[in-house]
């Protein structure tokens, strides 16, 4: 139940209490939703099909229905809330002001002098116009009409109909009572369905008909399947796209018809195809011809056509590869890097195939405007001529990115990002972009008055260099085709920050090819990924991970360590900060506590974690990314999206040393320039799925499952590479990072594990407007597992460690601005596992204890 989401219940007689009003307050409202429905009216509450007695819930099926209810009428807990919007507005607005006010002189003389004249008139306006917006925004209550109850009857007797049952007979009843309230009924009666039995050919054009026994045996429509208007549709478009490309360049659907006999068959259906020969309209006549294979007598690119230069002499012509280029100035593009695009090749039968393939290759290229194709026919012969027109972009292009900004580590920040595009850079359609950024904070932790304002500074730069094709030794054209667009991507960064955490320097490249197997299917191989991260203020560890500090400083109270009014920062080393003399101290066996007491592995966990997140990291590795997304466009809201990952870390550096001989430091690990190099294998799995409900109502799942394992080299995880949980896209019952791992009660700011699951459900529907709700649940949490840590609490160590698999549930509410979503949810902790095992079930189940979240589009 919804609203429970909303309410935390201390005991049995406060949630009595709370069911009691709640349906009190159902009772109230469904006697109110016919406010404004008229005596002899009644509002429709439901609209129910019965297929042969049991009740239809396919959402496409009932999305026939003429005469639908109110949204929500049975949805969200029965609540129609833009009903209930529009029944606040008053249907006579002028007639009440005139009545009430503007009627009674006195009241306006009286308030005219109160308020002004034009503030009265004002206020007077600004009553109509919400009155309007109550309107606009709500929906009026839908009345019954039996002409749409008859219309809805011929709308279901036609899709069954389409369906195979032809002898199918369906009726409605209407239920209305004295509360101006009406169901509808709609009972279908399916009979005995119609079967497919033969299929005959009639083809006019002998060349058709010689393929015949080819395109035939991929058939949908099959003897002893049960018909289906839909396949006929679907069979016409195979058979179109086939003859298509089979090159009969003027074949077009409205050449296929299908004629059926059902007379006297027993439930069977006799199917005719009819393939036309092709007719061509002159303006006095019509006349007919057999259809005929066209094949490509010579292809052409005009490599600078647009409008101001439409009139001026070609200048510059070549052939390469059996494909002519004409330029009108000088050819700005190598000949290979154009014809490398095009797929329509002299000799071949026309096809539309390679039409779409072309197009989409020069469109990936993203070098010209609307890249147009254009067959002409040759008179002479059954030829056509390909002409592709290219208008290429500029050559140079810029942007500017100033922000101003805030977070939790600066009080107000300036930032300056700026980017230079270079196109067809080697004259072989590559792009070279070339970014940087510069920024400057007040940092909110400045220790004295007189250090500088601006405190905080980073700077960044980025190359980034796209080659249409893969840039490799070896011919990868088998393994690879081109049609498949395939692009190599270079990219070259180094960023730098002071005052900002551990004040890191990283240097990044990578090497990846990208390419795209089908329309919905994305690889990305990214041969090589380096990374190289610079800890430059490791001293100020304790400084950014408070959390840790305060927990030294209460366990450096409770031993005697230092005073009780005292804090760890009293205690002077040459060496080392305070902190780290504590640790070494507890860790040495110089204070009170054992290895065997809990403060003490606290300390040396705190120890271990700083230990990982201080290093240097230098990651070498390779991955492979697979992705594979349905969905049609924008609007469409039932498809799936399944992304699958692995990667390789430091193997060729390991390699690389044992084969050199390189010696190994004292923790039995390799070393390149000073720096223990990563060594793991990590892999993520991530399926997303959209049903669409009808009426702008979806529902959304997710699964997602995530490892990193060290081995060789290192036996941990890089921070960089491991997982987190919690946040506006995770479970978002628990702020980012503060979830987890497993069922510890951890304070670190930053919580982190190699081994994550992570499931979501989500219910979207529209609420009035551009205003949309949603309900969700969230569970999973992360874990530590194959490597150094040794907390039980924090890792997976058999299947019943999944019983720490955290639970968040609550609602959201998101504006649409066409461009973008603007998202507020908040999520309350459901199961919570870093209670006790007793107390896990809506232990801070509030308002107080809740997320809140906003974010920028939907969480997936």
């Amino acid at each position: 139940m919804q609203h429970a989401t909303l309410i935390s219940f201390t005991n049995t007689k406060s949630l009595y209490r709370y069911i009691l009003l709640l349906s009190s307050v159902l009772i109230l409202s469904s006697c109110n939703v016919a406010k404004r429905v008229k005596s002899n009216e009644h509002l429709i509450t439901n609209n129910t099909i019965l297929e042969n007695g049991n009740k239809v819930t396919d959402e496409q099926i009932n999305n026939i229905i003429v005469q639908r209810t109110n949204s929500g009428m049975r949805k969200f807990l029965g609540f129609p809330l833009k009903l209930y919007i529009y029944n606040l507005a008053r249907p006579n607005i002028d007639s009440i002001l005139n009545a009430n006010v503007l009627s009674d002189s006195s009241k306006v003389k009286r308030r005219t002098a109160l308020l002004s004249k034009k503030q009265f008139d004002k206020l007077t306006e600004s009553r109509r116009n919400f009155n309007a917006w109550l309107k606009r925004t709500g929906e009026a209550p839908v009345i019954y009409d039996e002409s749409k109850s008859i219309k809805t009857i011929s709308n279901l007797r036609k899709y069954y109909y389409s369906k195979g049952w032809f002898n199918n007979d369906i009726t409605f009843d209407v239920k209305k009572d004295s509360n101006k309230l009406a169901e509808v009924t709609y009972n279908v009666q399916k009979n005995k369905p119609y079967i497919l039995d033969s299929l005959n050919p009639h083809i006019s054009s002998p060349a058709i008909d010689s393929l015949y026994p080819k395109f035939s045996k991929n058939t949908l429509l099959r003897k002893g399947e049960q018909y289906d208007e839909q396949n006929y549709e679907r069979e016409r478009e195979r058979i179109n796209s086939y003859l298509r490309n089979a090159g009969f360049y003027y074949f077009a659907q409205d050449y296929i018809r299908f004629e059926m006999d059902t007379i006297n068959t027993n439930n069977k259906v006799n199917t005719d195809i009819i393939i036309a020969n092709r007719t061509i309209r002159g303006d006095d006549s019509t006349t007919t011809t057999p259809f005929k294979i066209y094949k490509i007598k010579a292809v052409n690119i005009f490599t600078d056509d647009n409008f101001e230069n439409r009139n001026a002499p070609i200048t510059d012509t070549t052939t390469y590869k059996n494909v002519t280029l004409y330029s009108k100035e000088k050819l700005r593009f190598r000949p290979k890097a154009l014809t490398d695009a095009v797929f329509i090749s002299e000799g071949d039968n026309y096809t539309d195939l390679a039409r779409s393939r072309t197009s989409r290759y020069l469109n990936d290229l993203q070098m010209f405007r609307y890249p147009n194709i254009d067959f002409v026919e040759n008179p002479e012969d059954t030829t056509l001529t390909a002409n592709i027109f290219l208008e290429p972009k500029k050559k140079y292009s810029l942007n500017f990115d100033p922000e101003i900004n805030t977070s939790n580590i600066q009080t107000i920040g300036f930032s300056f990002g700026t980017g230079l595009k270079i196109r067809n850079i080697f004259r072989g359609a590559e792009s070279l972009e070339i970014s940087g950024v510069a920024a400057i904070g007040a940092s909110k932790s400045r220790s004295s008055q007189e250090t500088d304002f601006f405190d905080i500074n980073e700077f960044g730069g980025n190359i980034r260099l796209t080659i249409p094709r893969l840039f490799s030794p070896f011919n990868t054209d088998r393994i690879i085709p081109k049609y498949m667009s395939p692009s190599t991507i270079i990219n070259l960064s180094a960023t730098s920050q002071q005052n900002i955490g551990l004040d890191k320097q990283a240097l990044s490249g990578v090497f990846s090819f990208n390419w795209y197997p089908s329309e919905t299917v994305t690889n990305t191989l990214e041969l090589f990924n380096v990374n190289y991260v610079k800890n430059l203020n490791t001293s100020n560890y304790f400084g950014v991970y408070t959390n840790s500090f305060s927990s030294l400083n209460a366990i450096a109270r409770s031993i005697g360590y230092i005073a009780a009014d005292e804090n760890l920062e009293s205690t002077e080393s040459p060496q080392y900060g305070p902190a780290d003399v504590f640790i070494d101290t507890v860790l040495n066996g110089e204070t009170s506590l054992n290895p065997s007491d809990a403060d003490f592995v606290t300390v040396n966990n705190i120890e271990e974690r700083k230990e990982r997140l201080t290093e240097n990291n230098l990651i070498i590795s390779t991955s492979f990314d697979y992705k594979k997304d349905k969905r049609n466009n924008i609007f469409d809201n039932d498809f799936s999206v399944f992304k699958w990952r692995i990667e390789l870390g430091g193997n060729l550096l390991s390699n690389l040393s044992s084969i050199i001989g390189l010696s190994k430091n004292d923790a039995g690990n390799y070393e390149v320039f000073g720096v223990t190099f990563s060594q793991y294998v990590k892999t993520e799995v991530d399926y997303v799925k959209y049903v669409d409900l009808g009426r702008k109502n979806v529902l959304a799942f997710r699964s997602y499952a995530g490892i990193a394992i060290p081995y060789g080299n290192s036996n941990s995880i890089p921070f960089t590479e491991s997982f987190f949980a919690g946040g506006p896209n995770d479970n978002r019952a628990w702020t980012a990072y503060n979830l987890g791992p497993g069922s510890s009660k951890s304070t670190n700011e930053f919580n982190e594990a190699n081994f994550k699951l992570h499931l979501s459900a989500e219910q979207r529907f529209s609420l009035f407007g551009s205003f949309q709700g949603a309900v969700f649940v969230d569970a999973g949490n992360i874990w530590n597992v194959l490597d150094n840590v040794t907390d039980d609490s924090a890792t997976l160590t058999n299947f019943k460690s999944l019983k720490d698999i955290a639970i968040g549930s609550g609602f959201g509410l998101r504006y649409d601005f066409d461009f973008f979503v603007l998202r507020f949810d908040i999520g309350f902790k459901t199961y919570d596992p870093a209670q006790n095992e007793s107390k896990r079930w809506f232990r801070d189940y509030n308002f107080k204890n809740a997320a809140y979240n906003i974010g920028i589009n939907y969480p997936f």
